[in-house]
């Protein structure tokens, strides 16, 4: 069933949890995504990247089309969320196509002028109904303003989310995008103070690359919305890896991303019992 991204994200919050949203790039993600959160008998959040719309030629109709009716005929909630934007004509989409909130992603412009569009973004969205999340601290991982070993202020992050009116932040806090190994420490001691700073909930990205036990602390500390996508990949891709291994002689598509599919369902599974009370599961 379709949910509200905002809703999801307080009520994590508030039940001293977390929700996790999880990068989509094929049908079979947002199936499997499903699959794990209703596993878990838990609510989801089901993110289309602009870099995935490029893979998908440039059109976010027909991927978000199907991923929207994958949520819609869900047991458990789910949202659906349009990741780091950076296109305004990609961000005129969203609402047309289903999604209730969106990542605006401005975070390679100069301080000024990022505060100045994300604004702009924020009310051109809140005309739409949408849930806004934007970024101001860099992120590791992407290059250029995502260096490694960036982090967020966090009183610039109160003046950022004041003068935008954004209702979530992501903040770099350690964490790194396209990590495929778990071994991201992160600086507790910075969530906690952002936390106590920002009146917004915090977004840790580029959470695949962090340990079960450093994302019970940052959820214990604040963060509110973890963002994974690498973990699916590598699930997906050592999968059929394997089976195209095994059985050198298989051509039936079918055969290995059903079993790639699962792989990704447990991995969501066993992530969004991690995030729902910051424990570690049994």
């Amino acid at each position: 069933m379709l949910a509200p991204t905002g809703e999801l994200v307080a009520a994590a919050h508030a039940a001293g949890g977390a929700v996790g949203a999880f990068n989509v790039i094929t049908i079979e993600h947002a199936e499997a995504i499903v699959a794990g959160a209703e596993e878990a008998l838990l609510p989801v959040i089901l993110q289309i990247s602009e870099n995935a719309v490029r893979f998908h030629h440039g059109r976010l109709a027909p991927i978000a089309a199907a991923t929207r009716a994958i949520a819609d005929a869900a047991s458990v909630p789910v949202a659906l969320h349009l990741d780091h934007v950076e296109s305004d004509a990609l961000l005129a989409e969203a609402a047309a196509n289903g999604f209730g909130s969106v990542m605006y992603d401005a975070s390679r412009l100069p301080y000024a002028e990022n505060v100045a569009a994300t604004a702009a973004a924020v009310r051109a969205c809140r005309a739409q109904g949408l849930w806004v999340e934007s970024e101001l601290g860099e992120i590791g991982g992407k290059g250029g303003s995502h260096a490694k070993g960036a982090r967020t202020d966090p009183d610039e992050a109160a003046a950022f989310v004041a003068a935008t009116g954004v209702d979530a932040l992501a903040v770099a806090v350690g964490s790194s995008h396209a990590m495929v190994t778990r071994s991201a420490r992160l600086d507790h001691e910075l969530i906690g103070r952002l936390a106590a700073a920002v009146p917004v909930p915090l977004v840790l990205h580029g959470s695949s690359g962090v340990p079960d036990d450093e994302l019970t602390r940052a959820v214990r500390g604040g963060m509110s919305k973890i963002n994974i996508g690498t973990a699916l990949n590598t699930a997906f891709t050592g999968t059929v890896r394997a089976a195209l291994g095994d059985q050198p002689d298989l051509i039936d598509p079918r055969r290995y991303l059903a079993s790639a599919r699962s792989a990704m369902a447990v991995t969501v599974s066993s992530a969004l019992r991690v995030l729902k009370s910051g424990v570690i599961p049994a």
